[in-house]
């Protein structure tokens, strides 16, 4: 059984809530003015975004490895390419970070040994 992500080689869960995938496409310009029609070309290739990558419960070492993927910001991200139906791998970078920890305390660190509604968005780093 596949997960949604696999990060720096690493399969983690897929999510429980369906994530959106979005393909964006870079121009150089816009509509003309005088015509309305578009006058530009395509910059570099599509980028790709992962939204709303949620669960709704994760024991705290699985979020906390999740989110140690991208210590160096930067992470190797393998996601669905749902433009050719298969996997792709990218480099990609997170943004906010957000979990709520749960008050199941670890009695030896004071630590929550689980985190509620994790979540986390990555983005292409557009790299060729």
């Amino acid at each position: 059984m596949y997960g949604l992500i696999t990060i720096n080689g690493h399969e983690y869960p897929a999510p429980d809530y369906p994530a959106t995938l979005r393909i964006s496409t870079n121009v150089s310009g816009g509509r003309n003015s005088a015509t309305g029609e578009f006058a530009g070309q395509v910059i570099g290739r599509n980028q790709y975004k992962i939204e709303n990558l949620q669960w709704k419960f994760l024991d705290a070492s699985i979020w906390a490895s999740i989110l140690q993927e991208f210590a160096g910001f930067v992470a190797y991200v393998k996601i669905p390419d749902m433009q050719n139906n298969s996997w792709i791998a990218l480099e990609m970078y997170p943004s906010d970070r957000t979990a709520d920890p749960l008050p199941e305390l670890d009695p030896a660190t004071g630590l929550p040994r689980r985190y509620a509604n994790c979540k986390v968005n990555i983005i292409d780093c557009g790299v060729i």
